[in-house]
Protein backbone atom coordinates (compact mmCIF):
# COMPACT_ATOMS: atom_id res chain seq x y z
CA UNK A 1 0.00 0.00 0.00
CA UNK A 2 3.08 2.38 0.95
CA UNK A 3 4.40 1.77 -2.05
CA UNK A 4 1.42 2.36 -4.43
CA UNK A 5 0.58 5.99 -2.48
CA UNK A 6 4.44 6.44 -3.25
CA UNK A 7 4.36 5.67 -6.94
CA UNK A 8 1.05 8.07 -6.97
CA UNK A 9 2.74 10.86 -5.12
CA UNK A 10 5.59 10.55 -7.82
CA UNK A 11 3.24 10.62 -10.72
CA UNK A 12 1.57 13.41 -9.19
CA UNK A 13 4.75 15.16 -8.70
CA UNK A 14 6.02 14.62 -12.32
CA UNK A 15 2.91 16.02 -13.66
CA UNK A 16 2.53 19.01 -11.56
CA UNK A 17 4.68 21.28 -13.64
CA UNK A 18 1.58 20.73 -16.44
CA UNK A 19 -0.59 22.14 -13.74
CA UNK A 20 1.34 24.40 -12.95
CA UNK A 21 2.81 26.21 -16.29
CA UNK A 22 2.38 29.92 -16.99
CA UNK A 23 1.87 31.35 -20.29
CA UNK A 24 4.89 32.54 -22.04
CA UNK A 25 5.75 36.14 -22.23
CA UNK A 26 6.45 37.59 -25.76
CA UNK A 27 8.06 40.90 -26.11
CA UNK A 28 7.06 43.30 -29.24
CA UNK A 29 9.46 42.52 -31.85
CA UNK A 30 10.59 39.22 -29.99
CA UNK A 31 7.55 37.02 -31.84
CA UNK A 32 8.09 34.16 -33.97
CA UNK A 33 5.42 31.73 -36.29
CA UNK A 34 7.25 28.77 -34.42
CA UNK A 35 7.07 29.59 -30.92
CA UNK A 36 3.44 30.99 -31.36
CA UNK A 37 2.72 27.88 -33.02
CA UNK A 38 4.06 25.55 -30.26
CA UNK A 39 2.49 27.27 -27.46
CA UNK A 40 -0.95 27.55 -28.95
CA UNK A 41 -1.10 24.10 -30.03
CA UNK A 42 -2.88 21.74 -27.24
CA UNK A 43 -0.40 18.69 -25.76
CA UNK A 44 -1.79 15.32 -25.79
CA UNK A 45 -2.16 13.70 -22.41
CA UNK A 46 0.56 12.15 -20.82
CA UNK A 47 1.06 8.35 -20.30
CA UNK A 48 2.92 6.96 -17.07
CA UNK A 49 3.16 3.05 -16.78
CA UNK A 50 -0.58 2.65 -18.01
CA UNK A 51 -2.00 5.78 -16.25
CA UNK A 52 -3.35 8.34 -18.26
CA UNK A 53 -2.78 11.61 -17.08
CA UNK A 54 -4.55 14.88 -17.72
CA UNK A 55 -7.26 12.90 -19.10
CA UNK A 56 -10.58 14.90 -18.85
CA UNK A 57 -14.02 14.44 -19.78
CA UNK A 58 -16.04 16.17 -22.74
CA UNK A 59 -17.60 19.30 -20.27
CA UNK A 60 -16.12 18.40 -17.09
CA UNK A 61 -14.34 21.88 -15.79
CA UNK A 62 -10.64 21.98 -16.93
CA UNK A 63 -7.81 20.91 -14.60
CA UNK A 64 -5.04 21.77 -17.26
CA UNK A 65 -4.76 25.35 -18.19
CA UNK A 66 -5.29 26.23 -22.20
CA UNK A 67 -2.50 26.53 -24.30
CA UNK A 68 -2.22 30.83 -24.03
CA UNK A 69 0.39 33.29 -24.74
CA UNK A 70 0.83 36.82 -23.31
CA UNK A 71 1.69 39.01 -25.77
CA UNK A 72 3.07 42.54 -25.00
CA UNK A 73 1.16 44.73 -27.22
CA UNK A 74 1.93 48.44 -26.79
CA UNK A 75 -0.86 50.83 -26.89
CA UNK A 76 -1.52 54.83 -27.04
CA UNK A 77 -1.51 56.03 -23.61
CA UNK A 78 -4.84 55.33 -21.76
CA UNK A 79 -6.48 54.52 -25.57
CA UNK A 80 -6.59 50.97 -27.48
CA UNK A 81 -5.13 52.16 -30.67
CA UNK A 82 -2.43 49.97 -31.63
CA UNK A 83 1.10 51.47 -32.40
CA UNK A 84 2.65 50.46 -35.64
CA UNK A 85 5.11 48.05 -33.59
CA UNK A 86 2.23 46.07 -31.92
CA UNK A 87 0.92 45.79 -35.54
CA UNK A 88 3.53 44.25 -36.92
CA UNK A 89 3.89 41.82 -33.83
CA UNK A 90 0.63 41.08 -34.91
CA UNK A 91 1.19 40.18 -38.05
CA UNK A 92 2.75 37.34 -36.68
CA UNK A 93 0.31 36.53 -34.93
CA UNK A 94 -1.69 36.40 -37.62
CA UNK A 95 0.72 34.19 -39.80
CA UNK A 96 0.72 31.56 -36.77
CA UNK A 97 -3.09 31.62 -36.25
CA UNK A 98 -3.42 30.76 -39.79
CA UNK A 99 -0.79 28.25 -39.98
CA UNK A 100 -2.30 24.76 -40.43
CA UNK A 101 -1.83 23.33 -36.79
CA UNK A 102 -3.84 26.47 -35.72
CA UNK A 103 -6.35 26.71 -37.99
CA UNK A 104 -8.94 24.16 -36.83
CA UNK A 105 -9.26 25.76 -33.03
CA UNK A 106 -10.51 28.97 -31.65
CA UNK A 107 -9.09 31.43 -29.30
CA UNK A 108 -10.06 33.98 -26.49
CA UNK A 109 -8.13 37.38 -26.78
CA UNK A 110 -7.67 38.42 -23.83
CA UNK A 111 -6.77 42.15 -22.49
CA UNK A 112 -5.57 43.70 -19.26
CA UNK A 113 -4.52 46.81 -17.71
CA UNK A 114 -2.42 47.76 -15.35
CA UNK A 115 -4.00 49.34 -11.91
CA UNK A 116 -3.49 53.00 -12.55
CA UNK A 117 -6.78 54.16 -13.16
CA UNK A 118 -10.27 52.95 -11.80
CA UNK A 119 -11.20 49.07 -11.92
CA UNK A 120 -14.19 49.93 -14.10
CA UNK A 121 -11.76 52.51 -16.55
CA UNK A 122 -9.98 49.56 -16.82
CA UNK A 123 -11.92 46.78 -17.61
CA UNK A 124 -13.62 48.79 -20.32
CA UNK A 125 -10.44 49.89 -21.15
CA UNK A 126 -8.94 46.04 -21.42
CA UNK A 127 -11.96 44.73 -23.51
CA UNK A 128 -11.31 47.73 -25.96
CA UNK A 129 -7.73 46.89 -26.56
CA UNK A 130 -9.32 43.11 -26.76
CA UNK A 131 -11.39 44.03 -29.56
CA UNK A 132 -8.85 46.50 -31.40
CA UNK A 133 -6.73 43.11 -31.26
CA UNK A 134 -9.28 40.61 -33.04
CA UNK A 135 -10.62 43.57 -34.95
CA UNK A 136 -6.96 43.91 -36.67
CA UNK A 137 -6.26 40.14 -36.97
CA UNK A 138 -10.04 39.58 -38.38
CA UNK A 139 -9.94 43.34 -40.81
CA UNK A 140 -6.38 43.12 -41.87
CA UNK A 141 -5.66 39.84 -41.45
CA UNK A 142 -8.55 38.02 -42.25
CA UNK A 143 -8.78 35.17 -39.61
CA UNK A 144 -12.25 33.97 -39.43
CA UNK A 145 -14.25 36.19 -36.71
CA UNK A 146 -16.03 33.29 -35.51
CA UNK A 147 -12.44 31.62 -34.09
CA UNK A 148 -11.89 34.87 -31.94
CA UNK A 149 -13.55 35.80 -28.80
CA UNK A 150 -12.39 39.32 -27.13
CA UNK A 151 -12.80 39.80 -23.35
CA UNK A 152 -11.12 42.36 -21.32
CA UNK A 153 -9.90 41.47 -17.67
CA UNK A 154 -9.62 44.50 -16.25
CA UNK A 155 -6.57 45.05 -13.38
CA UNK A 156 -7.06 41.58 -11.83
CA UNK A 157 -4.89 39.00 -12.96
CA UNK A 158 -1.15 40.91 -12.39
CA UNK A 159 1.19 39.49 -13.96
CA UNK A 160 3.77 41.72 -12.07
CA UNK A 161 2.74 41.54 -8.28
CA UNK A 162 5.89 43.58 -7.35
CA UNK A 163 5.37 46.04 -9.65
CA UNK A 164 2.08 46.82 -10.73
CA UNK A 165 2.69 49.65 -13.61
CA UNK A 166 5.05 47.43 -15.30
CA UNK A 167 4.50 46.82 -18.99
CA UNK A 168 3.66 42.75 -18.46
CA UNK A 169 0.43 43.92 -16.77
CA UNK A 170 -0.68 45.69 -19.61
CA UNK A 171 -0.73 42.49 -22.12
CA UNK A 172 -3.02 40.85 -24.46
CA UNK A 173 -3.74 36.91 -23.97
CA UNK A 174 -4.03 34.33 -26.70
CA UNK A 175 -5.62 31.26 -25.51
CA UNK A 176 -6.94 28.41 -27.47
CA UNK A 177 -10.37 27.73 -26.67
CA UNK A 178 -10.69 24.21 -28.38
CA UNK A 179 -10.18 22.16 -25.11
Amino acid sequence: MKIRLLLAGIALALAMPVFAQEEPVIKEGQENVGTLVDALTPKPAVRMRGIKVLRQEPGSPSIVSPPKVSLLITFETNSAILTARSRQSLDVVGQALASGKLAPFRFGIEGYADPRGTSTANLKLSKQRAESVRAYLVDTLHIDPARLDAVGKGDRELMNKVNVDAPENRRVTIVNLSN
